[in-house]
């Protein structure tokens, strides 16, 4: 079976990883390696997570109580835990599901006098260009934060230029992982000196905590192999428990309780070591080449169904959506060929503040209830592209009188160029 997502690190990079924990090295000599080697400006921070680094961030800029925080309408919910924590509101700002990019119109709905930031987040291993965003930014005096977790493309792209703030993670599900860490780059001095400041004054994560992490995901590299992974899979349905739990507890990076006191901690050296060495030994080709299977896989959906962000001219395919309204239907034809396509994921759709309920994000709401992800990843041969899109083709022209949503019936057909006609 063809898991959904595996863990992209090789057993060279795990056998380094525990070697670095035996020997981990300095901690300042490793942080001050790896921010040099993601920028040269001398604007860099390593952090533990990207929840770590926007708290670290929110603690150094010291927003007044109540102030609101522009926020794209789907995120982690731990990104709206930290805004919270901080006595800060978050307030939705709607999404355009071809290019998953925000929406013009709820950003200027979205200003009040309280505002004072907004945090776009890239999707799914799309970049949306920052121009118009920065543009009202700097007319409303306003601070601009970009979370890039999900748009990793090596040294190529360490934030755009236009935000004050860029963040990159190394978490355990996403490209090049370091199995935790992140990178930042602030854009003011007096900022990161403040977090400088701050961060040093946390407790250290431990190279043997991080030995821990890299064990168990030996493990869960081990387990999501096609035939390993096909034997725990039916196990564990045979066994009446859903599969998704399982894959999405064991991959979960803050699980369980004292949330905050365990993102405020300073990455361990072995870490900082780990994420120098996947940055550069990144392969460029490799992400070229998942961008390029990417088109083809949604060339051969043949506008059967919609994946958000089709039309973003920054895509690496780092997950593959698709939009349909019988998920279930679809999972379990997929499943049933041999290809784990899931419903589950970790992010949510931003709640409006309880006095401005006209900011829902409606279009959000709209598209997350209704994607199946598809079990797409680098070594995934096309002759099964070919096979998994013939499934979901299958699955959407055999469904009767099928109720589409607002999104789906309004978004372009695409031709097999994957171009909109």
């Amino acid at each position: 079976m063809w898991v959904r997502k595996r863990v992209d690190i090789g057993w060279s990079d795990l056998t380094a990883a525990l070697a670095h924990c035996a020997l981990p090295g300095s901690r300042a000599t490793r942080a001050a390696e790896l921010e040099r080697l993601w920028s040269h400006a001398g604007d860099a921070i390593a952090c533990l997570s990207v929840r770590s680094g926007f708290d670290l961030w929110l603690s150094a800029i010291n927003l007044p109580a109540g102030s609101e925080v522009l926020v794209s309408a789907i995120t982690i919910p731990d990104m709206l835990r930290i805004i919270q924590d901080h006595g800060l509101v978050a307030v939705p700002v709607d999404i355009d599901p071809d290019h998953l990019a925000v929406d013009p119109a709820s950003l200027e709905q979205g200003l009040s006098p309280r505002t004072r930031a907004i945090l776009v987040a890239h999707l799914f291993g799309t970049r949306q260009p920052l121009e118009t965003i920065a543009q009202f930014a700097r007319r409303h005096d306003l601070l601009l934060i970009e979370d890039c977790a999900q748009a990793f493309v090596g040294t190529s792209f360490t934030g755009d230029s236009e935000a004050d703030v860029s963040m990159f993670s190394f978490g355990p599900i996403k490209t090049a992982t370091a199995l935790g860490g992140a990178l930042l780059r602030v854009d003011d001095k007096q900022v990161r000196d403040a977090m400088r400041q701050v961060l040093a004054s946390q407790p250290l994560h431990s190279s043997w905590t991080y030995a821990r992490r890299v064990l168990k995901y030996t493990g869960i590299k081990f387990l999501t192999g096609r035939l390993s992974y096909a034997a725990v899979f039916h196990t564990w349905q045979a066994l009446g428990r859903d599969p998704d739990q399982l894959v999405n507890g064991a991959v979960r990076g803050f699980a369980g309780p004292g949330f905050f006191q365990r993102i405020r901690r300073q990455p361990a050296a072995s870490l900082l070591a780990v994420m120098r060495r996947r940055i550069t030994r990144f392969s460029r080709e490799r992400i070229a080449r998942r961008g390029e299977n990417g088109q083809f896989l949604l060339d051969q959906l043949r506008g059967a169904l919609v994946s958000p962000g089709w039309a973003s001219a920054e895509h690496t395919y780092w997950v593959f959506p698709v939009l349909v309204d019988e998920s279930s239907r679809l999972i379990a034809a997929l499943r049933q060929a041999g290809f784990d396509g899931s419903s589950a994921h970790s992010m949510c759709v931003v709640p409006p503040p309880a006095d401005r309920p006209e900011q829902r994000a409606v279009m959000a709401e709209n598209i997350l209830p209704r994607i199946v992800y598809l079990p797409y990843c680098s070594a995934l041969p096309r002759y099964e592209m070919e096979r998994m899109a013939a499934v979901v083709r299958a699955v959407a022209e055999s469904s009767e009188n099928q109720s589409r949503s607002p999104v789906i019936a309004a978004a372009p057909q695409l031709s097999s160029s994957g171009q909109a006609r």
